[in-house]
């Protein structure tokens, strides 16, 4: 059983310029996160496009929802910004009912050193192997399912939307 891994950008991928003090993309860090985290599980990795979340357009959900829809693997994980996770998950999950795709991310880049980008992907491989067909977001050792789901800024952590 294959994962497939969508990168989408976001902290989890970001780099430091020391010069200008800016973040910004070069290549994406999974194969070495993967290394690092002594993974086993069967996985491949597409890069669909290296963006912040909030510079993310419908068009790029849409083409995220694509990709998941249309690739032959039925246990998905999508690294994405934290900033519009939860609305990619909920419109992921009004067209795609038959798969488990889990998305994660970083509130602080892997290449910082004090990622919580590891412990979040080693979450999301198992929760993708274990979880029901579904969108979920998971960070932080939890999963929620798409829907129910907000990034709460004021405290940086994600939770259920109160009903």
């Amino acid at each position: 059983m294959s994962i497939k891994i969508f990168i989408t950008g976001g902290t989890f991928d970001k780099e430091y310029n020391e010069l200008t003090g800016t973040l910004f993309f070069k290549d994406s860090h999974m194969s070495e996160i993967l290394k690092l985290g002594r993974n086993k599980a069967e996985v491949d990795i597409r890069t669909l496009m290296m963006i912040d979340s909030l510079e993310m357009t419908d068009e790029d959900r849409n083409l995220i929802a694509y990709q998941c829809q249309h690739c032959a693997e039925d246990k998905i994980i999508i690294t994405h910004g934290t900033d519009t996770m939860a609305d990619t998950a909920a419109l992921i999950a009004k067209t795609i009912t038959n798969k488990t795709i889990v998305l994660t991310g970083a509130m602080i880049p892997y290449k910082f050193g004090s990622s919580d980008g590891l412990f979040n992907l080693g979450c999301a491989i198992a929760f993708v192997q274990t979880l029901p067909s579904g969108v979920y977001v998971a960070m932080n050792g939890q999963y929620f399912k798409a829907g129910t789901v907000r990034k709460n800024r004021q405290t940086g952590s994600f939770e259920l939307i109160p009903t």
